[in-house]
């Protein structure tokens, strides 16, 4: 047999052994277990090392071309690594997840992605389906749920965006301000703060549904989760009485979101995290530049992101 081994300078180097075979009277014949090299691989376990060194730090079909092997080969030494010791990976003491989307390709599916909170690591990366959403509901009954600031804005950030398209086909004026509308006033250059001060707001439904946008963030002021329900109230109130049918869809999916948004007074877990993980994420689908597979961008999330002891050979 023939195993592939670091390079000697410039030169590939191959190792040439000849592998006993032992005969069992249960399961026949089988090769002897190799101290240099694991079953099929085709490459020393030193040269699996480099190759884990290297995949974590480039992209996979940029490797390949280095090392003068098909991308799928590197593809399937870090499968095995990460594989392994994702099922080597404890998770018994884990109280705490985060959940998130991001998009396996442009225009394409999701991958949602759980992380363990306390330890700032992806626990799992797994393919949206019914079946995952009906699984979540059934093993985590007992989960106290909990929006962060982040996605409970999202809601009425989108409610916003709608009135806007629609209201600018009257308003040429309002072209090219998405932006304005979608970002908070501290946040905004100069120019733009003096542009979003010169339209005339009074007579925009878009700036009606604006406000109503600024106040539901001004919810996470609210010193108390009594405080902070008695604010939501008033505020459910006025967006449903806005006659916005975009924000009255948007403040029914509050509304249905009720106990998990008003749970962040307790949890008080915020967008941080999981944002730093999405940009690993971003970094994973960089590095992994021609996947053919959601199994192979979830294999360089978990190398990047998941905290794995991947014990390779030294």
């Amino acid at each position: 047999m023939t195993w592939r081994h670091l390079n000697l300078f410039q030169h590939q180097a191959w190792l040439n052994a000849r592998v006993p075979r032992l005969r069992c009277g249960k399961c026949g014949l089988s090769k002897v277990t190799l101290p240099w090299a694991r079953a099929g691989s085709g490459f020393t376990l030193l040269f699996e090392a480099r190759l884990m060194a290297m995949v974590a730090a480039m992209p996979v079909n940029a490797l390949a071309r280095q090392v003068g092997e098909h991308d799928s080969k590197p593809w399937r030494v870090l499968r095995h690594y990460v594989e392994q010791a994702r099922a080597k990976t404890d998770a018994s003491d884990v109280t705490r997840v985060g959940i998130d989307e991001t998009a396996a390709r442009r225009g394409h599916d999701c991958i949602t992605l759980l992380v363990d909170i306390d330890q700032a690591r992806v626990m799992f990366a797994i393919d949206i389906s019914p079946a995952f959403i009906k699984g979540t509901a059934e093993s985590l009954a007992k989960a106290a749920v909990s929006f962060d600031k982040f996605h409970a804005v999202k809601i009425i950030n989108a409610a916003v965006d709608q009135v806007r398209r629609a209201e600018q086909k009257r308003q040429s004026l309002l072209r090219g301000t998405r932006y304005l509308w979608l970002r908070n006033l501290a946040t905004l250059c100069d120019r733009q703060r003096a542009r979003l001060e010169s339209l005339p707001t009074r007579h925009l439904n878009t700036a009606r549904a604006y406000q109503i946008r600024l106040a539901l963030q001004e919810l996470y002021d609210q010193p108390s989760a009594a405080a902070g329900a008695s604010y939501l109230k008033k505020w459910y109130y006025w967006a449903t009485h806005s006659r916005l049918e975009p924000v009255i869809e948007a403040a029914r999916s509050v509304k249905r979101h009720w106990h998990a948004i008003l749970r962040w007074f307790d949890s008080k877990i915020a967008n941080g995290l999981i944002e730093r993980i999405n940009s690993l994420v971003q970094a994973a689908k960089a590095k992994a530049r021609g996947y053919r597979s959601s199994r192979n961008l979830k294999a360089m999330v978990y190398l990047l992101a998941g905290k794995l002891d991947l014990n390779l050979p030294a």
